[in-house]
């Protein structure tokens, strides 16, 4: 038969100690797992990713596009947009402010220009870190042995004597 719950006997049935033992290895693993490098390093790249967000979208805003509408005549397709009540606006502000419900491609060529930067300069950064990877990986070390001339045996770089057919080394 069933137990109830009130009749339990907590010290008698359940044993503390190994629930205890469980939590706190629970706890252990939680927190290598918190602290260990790859969720440390995550937090990190995270942070200074928005940060560098910020610094690509003030790139992009304040320098770029002004310079492709000084070069297209004074374009600003971040002004471009499609009203889809049919109506004609003179301005993006003025569509906004009537609450009409509109298409801001503008700003998607905004959002892609962003994309396209921050993909050349990642691509920048990775090829130089890798580059310099690729340069410490292509050291190769000290040769520690060499061939025999006569038997053709694998002896010692500095040995004068084979120790195979006992010749002679220069």
């Amino acid at each position: 038969m069933m137990k109830k719950i009130k009749d339990i006997d907590l010290k008698k049935d359940v044993d503390l100690s190994k629930v205890n033992e469980k939590a706190k290895g629970f706890w252990q693993e939680f927190k290598d797992f918190a602290i260990k490098g790859n969720a440390v390093d995550l937090a990190i790249g995270v942070v200074i990713g928005s940060a560098f967000t910020s610094i690509v979208n003030s790139i992009v805003q304040d320098i770029i596009t002004p310079l492709i509408g000084a070069i297209t005549g004074g374009f600003n397709y971040s002004e471009w947009f499609l009203s889809l009540d049919g109506t004609h606006y003179n301005s993006l502000a003025e569509a906004q402010a009537a609450g009409a419900a509109i298409l801001t491609y503008g700003n998607f060529i905004t959002a892609v220009i962003n994309f396209i930067i921050v993909a050349l300069v990642i691509f920048i950064v990775f090829k130089k870190l890798l580059t310099h990877k690729k340069k410490e990986e292509e050291v190769t070390p000290e040769p520690t042995e060499k061939e025999c001339p006569y038997c053709k045996s694998t002896i010692n770089i500095n040995a004068t004597r084979c120790p195979h057919c006992t010749s002679e080394l220069n």
